[in-house]
């Protein structure tokens, strides 16, 4: 794989932590109580902060060439 397909599937990653972390805020805040919630709310901010930083350095490295 060319290192353009190689960031490009990178940012899909990335892309997906964060339609996940959408899900698992959703979920928490309208399903979950307790602990559960704390759990899941948890993991979302987690995915939440790693999506947000992939697609950060996806962005900020510019095209390849």
């Amino acid at each position: 794989m060319t290192p353009a397909e190689v960031k490009e599937m990178i940012s899909f990653i990335g892309i997906g932590l964060l339609i996940l972390a959408i899900a698992l805020i959703t979920l928490s805040r309208k399903k979950l109580s307790g602990i559960f919630r704390f759990i899941v709310s948890f993991l979302a901010y987690v995915c939440l902060i790693l999506g947000a930083i992939i697609v950060f350095f996806i962005v900020v490295s510019g095209p390849t060439s």
